[in-house]
């Protein structure tokens, strides 16, 4: 392309003087008619080359925007159907939502939703506080998940102003459509001795796509019966709400009903639907009571009129029922399949009343003694209060599990990176996704490096899991070995995402923490996960490779993230997004001369993994392909050679930088940055963090290694990163902890304590302390006493709020970001049972 253009700049300065050479009557003229001919066909033959340069160029970039877009052609990971109700019967039905409160669907591209709204009628004046998506900033809180095992039983309290909310849920196999399930909603006050006792409405809704097809029976006062449907994946199946009685009795308590039957109108419409359609036309009238004026649906009875053939069957349905009483009550709803009603040996019951409140109780016993098993926290002392928070922890990142299917946006790497080259993203193929999410109010989808520390937690509890997890995400791999970082799939997931995080660019990595379970995974011993790591080994290979290739650095060795921010003035430090530690100071000015050496340890990490897969999979040519590049990396004098800075007496990144920016107030601009002296150069980055750490945190380091013991002395040093609530992400000698990167973002990674790097250290720290060598016993009592102040404010926090929380403060321990975040924070769990 550069020497192109060069042609075309040259034949454009010699064509006017020949030119005007002919004019003048000078030579041009003598024999001009062959001289022009020989220049015609010079000319011909430049822009020929030109037309072939752009066209390869656009063929190339053509080339590079469809690779991006296509999936990888290994095959899958998991077995073909592996989310049906044939293949896995018992993982058909969950409550993979995790973005509304409580709610319930199945693993299909087209699922058939449940869901539950309440509303505490007359609370407030005007519009009401109608709660279904969990939200950072509705005031509802605390919430989560008592107990949930991630398969067929959960408890979630939620604490709704003067309104204690308790959802359950129960499954029961049989038959072949995954079986049959029951829930309990049960409305409590929030204090006893409540005087006037809180009118409350729960809404019951089913939401088709357009495939089922739902029937209602309607009783007496707009009361459903039933609803029967039936469906290709689910075959005949019935919903039951069942009548309402006090917490723990039979009898049923007076209740007002409401229908509401339309069209569906998207899902992530479907609270504005039913919010604006409330109206105050109805009462409640309990015999002998004074009625009670409430905000009702005013829907239609006459469901023949929406039958088959009628409004809605395209687009699907959108079917509810509003139930209104005094508190306290419970409700049951009841989900029956009709192939397992028909196809059991013993005699079919139903799943409510006392035979659900035993199945719940047996489910809850199982969970416990399945916990103290695993985790053995009872076993190691902890107190009841601190495995309560153990059984929450795993609780709510189980809870927090959903399966999404879609189409997200990707920008395909055009192979310059900074080329003004205008590519539109484009729409990747539709693809299902079972991962746990972050924070069901704030983080609501799949996040790449998020979902590696999840599995460790869920891997501990059960195996099979965490191979259906990372099978789904080793299926999003595209033709060039890429996976997007963020997973925004279907259109609940991408009504909560903001506009400029929508699209992922093929170019821009993520930490591989996949490989952290699957470094597990080889040590197990379980057959079906050697099974699972046969079928995975050629996407793991093909997604490794494409790492350590694309992000490789300036020098043989290095690597650098690609995706880097701009330097822009208002920009205290680019953010380094790709690497999932946004703000952490990197070198002042990005250029491609950087070498990150957090991307260099995660790299030497894979190349460890899948090397030792390799060989335990007899997969000689990848072995031998890899194993050098494992050696190379693994030889401390590389390492030093690239990144340890005897200025700094740590290892640190390098690039062109300066520490003498800052933000400065220049109406009407607002902050700005100000680069003062000394100018940037080409220097270690002096960002003491944990970045820093890296080498450690990743085990990469010999026992005996002399770069050890200065990394345990800052490790240790209140100065730097030690902090009474666990190691801070950047220490406070840092001239930029606890700095705003602009004028509207606050600190994020510069200073606040983080429980997944946390873990980390723990790990390393226990790792080094029970190998011989000169530091064996400074890093037992370092982890030690770091555990002690990891898992003790954790737990006052918790105690505190009722939440996880995404960070915490290192200056006064009290949570931070958003909540609950039952991430990567319930890896205190492991913590507590020292599972590292």
């Amino acid at each position: 392309m550069a020497r192109g253009e060069r042609r075309r700049r040259g034949a454009q300065a010699d064509g006017p003087r020949t030119t005007e050479r002919a004019v003048r009557g000078g030579p041009a003229r003598r024999g001009g008619e062959a001289r022009g001919s020989a220049w015609r066909a010079a000319l011909g033959v430049v822009v020929l080359s030109l037309a072939l340069g752009l066209s390869g160029c656009w063929l190339l970039a053509w080339h590079r925007a469809r690779r991006a877009v296509t999936l990888h052609s290994a095959p899958p990971a998991l077995p073909p159907d592996s989310s049906s109700p044939a293949v896995a019967p018992d993982l058909f039905w969950g409550t993979y939502r995790p973005h509304v409160y409580f709610g319930m669907k199945t693993r299909s591209p087209k699922p058939l939703l449940t869901g539950l709204m309440w509303v505490q009628q007359g609370a407030t004046p005007g519009t009401p506080k109608l709660r279904h998506t969990c939200e950072q900033g509705d005031g509802v809180g605390p919430y989560g998940w008592e107990f949930h095992d991630g398969l067929s039983f959960g408890r979630q309290h939620i604490q709704d102003g003067a309104l204690r909310l308790t959802t359950e849920f129960v499954k029961r196999p049989g038959g072949q459509h995954g079986g049959d399930w029951s829930w309990r909603v049960t409305v409590e006050p929030q204090t006893s001795g409540t005087s006037t006792l809180p009118l409350v409405s729960l809404f019951f809704y089913v939401v088709t796509d357009g495939k089922e097809v739902l029937v209602p029976e309607v009783g007496a006062k707009g009361q459903l019966k039933f609803i029967s449907g039936h469906s290709s994946e689910l075959g005949d199946f019935r919903f039951t709400l069942m009548a309402p009685t006090n917490p723990g009795d039979t009898a049923p308590k007076y209740s007002s009903y409401n229908v509401f039957w339309s069209s569906n109108p998207g899902l992530p419409l479907l609270t504005e639907m039913v919010k604006s359609r409330l109206n105050s036309w109805f009462q409640h009238r309990p015999p002998g009571a004074s009625p009670e004026r409430y905000l009702g649906l005013p829907g239609s009875l006459k469901w023949e009129d929406k039958g088959p053939s009628g409004q809605g069957q395209g687009q699907g349905q959108f079917l509810i029922q509003q139930v209104t009483l005094k508190v306290p009550f419970s409700v049951e709803l009841v989900f029956e399949s009709g192939s397992a009603r028909a196809g059991g040996s013993q005699p079919w019951e139903q799943l409510a009343g006392s035979l659900l409140t035993r199945a719940l109780e047996s489910h809850a016993d199982t969970f416990r003694e399945h916990f103290e098993k695993t985790f053995q926290l009872k076993g190691k002392g902890l107190s009841p209060e601190e495995q309560a928070l153990g059984q929450a922890a795993l609780s709510g990142l189980l809870g927090g599990i959903g399966y999404f299917y879609g189409q997200g946006l990707v920008l395909a790497d055009m192979g310059v990176e900074g080329s003004e080259q205008k590519v539109d993203p484009a729409l990747f193929p539709p693809v299902p996704l079972f991962t746990a999410v972050p924070s069901r109010s704030f983080f609501p989808r799949g996040f790449l490096w998020d979902e590696g520390f999840h599995q460790l937690v869920v891997q501990r509890w059960d195996p099979r899991i965490t191979r259906e997890v990372l099978g789904h995400w080793l299926g999003l791999l595209n033709a060039d070995g890429w996976i997007g970082r963020e997973q925004v799939l279907g259109d609940e997931a991408r009504a909560r995402v903001p506009p400029e995080f929508l699209v992922q660019r093929a170019a821009h990595a993520n930490p591989p923490t996949l490989l952290l379970p699957i470094a597990r995974m080889l040590e197990s011993g379980d057959p079906a996960d050697f099974a699972f790591l046969r079928r995975a080994f050629p996407r793991l290979r093909a997604w490794f490779s494409w790492l350590y290739k694309s992000q490789a650095g300036p020098v043989p060795l290095s690597y650098r993230w690609r995706g880097r921010d701009p330097a822009l003035p208002t920009l205290l430090n680019p953010k380094t997004l790709p690497s999932g530690l946004d703000d952490y100071p990197r070198a002042s000015h990005p250029s491609a001369s950087e070498r990150h050496l957090d991307l260099r340890c995660w790299v030497a990490l894979g190349a460890r993994v899948l090397v030792r897969l390799a060989e335990q999979l007899g997969e000689a040519e990848a072995a031998a392909e890899l194993g050098p590049l494992a050696a190379s990396l693994e030889a401390e004098e590389s390492l030093d050679e690239l990144h340890w800075a005897p200025e700094l007496g740590v290892f640190a990144d390098f690039g062109n930088h300066t520490r003498a920016v800052q933000l400065k107030p220049r109406p009407p601009q607002g902050l700005v940055r100000v680069v003062g002296r000394p100018h940037p150069r080409l220097q270690y980055v002096d960002a003491l963090g944990y970045v820093s750490l890296f080498p450690m945190l990743l085990r990469l380091l010999d026992p005996n290694s002399s770069r050890l013991g200065p990394l345990l002395d800052v490790l240790a040093d209140s100065r730097h990163l030690w902090s009474p609530f666990g190691l801070r992400s950047l220490a406070a000698s840092s001239p930029f902890y606890g700095q705003r990167n602009s004028e509207h973002d606050p600190p994020y990674w510069r200073g606040a304590v983080w429980l997944n790097v946390n873990y980390l250290a723990l790990g390393a720290l226990y790792h080094y302390g029970h190998l011989e060598g000169p530091h064996q016993a400074r890093a037992a009592k370092l982890h030690s006493e770091l555990r002690a102040n990891v898992v003790g404010n954790v737990w006052r926090q918790y105690q505190a709020t009722g939440f996880l929380w995404e960070q915490y403060s290192d200056r006064d321990g009290r949570g931070m970001g958003c909540r609950p975040f039952q991430g990567w924070t319930s890896l205190v769990l492991l913590a507590m049972a020292e599972d590292y």
